[in-house]
């Protein structure tokens, strides 16, 4: 199992150790000792899947504190761009994005701390995405950024006119008009 650092402090990309053979393959998608070992001690309490198709555009989402979620995403089927924006005041990230692809080739997953927004595009024709939240879920704590924020300049690889959003993301704020209480721990930014 190895971590990756993205630049950002606490978002780490997560590659399982993979075992192929002529009966297909075998890998371990989560285990805590590996996790803990990094420094990442969370308790995931609630999964969620969503199955999706091309030109999809989920995000960004997030939920304020104290009902924020750290996220473990990954794709079973198809590929996705995953897509997290900084939201945590004093964070020598903070206002910046990070995408990666995801897809059920690769089998990367992306762990994304708490006080980061989080989308993603469909970029194959069909998608399972899955993730873990070491927080329960909570409507009134919801709150999210438009995906065309010109400060972000985030490319989701689908042109503008395929991407399908929901009615409610398509009235998500600016980054700057958003609502955030999100403070930088450079001490566990976990």
């Amino acid at each position: 199992m190895a971590f990756t650092e993205t630049g950002f402090p606490g978002l780490l990309v997560f590659e399982p150790t993979v075992f192929r053979d002529d009966r297909g393959y075998f890998f371990e998608s989560f285990n805590s000792k590996a996790f803990e070992e990094k420094g990442i001690i969370r308790n995931f309490v609630q999964d969620n899947q969503a199955f999706s198709s091309y030109g999809i555009l989920r995000g960004l989402h997030y939920q304020l504190n104290p009902y924020a979620q750290a996220k473990l995403v990954r794709v079973i089927l198809g590929e996705v761009l995953d897509v997290v924006a900084d939201l945590r005041e004093g964070s020598p990230t903070f206002g910046k994005h990070y995408s990666i692809l995801l897809s059920e080739e690769n089998n990367k997953q992306l762990y994304v701390p708490r006080g980061f927004a989080h989308g993603y595009s469909v970029l194959s024709k069909t998608a399972l995405f899955f993730y873990k939240c070491d927080n329960f879920y909570n409507k009134g704590a919801e709150s999210g950024i438009m995906y065309n924020d010109s400060s972000l300049n985030i490319d989701w690889r689908i042109p503008a006119d395929k991407a399908i959003l929901s009615e409610k993301d398509n009235l998500n704020k600016s980054f700057t008009d958003a609502s955030k209480n999100f403070i930088f721990n450079s001490e566990n930014p976990f």
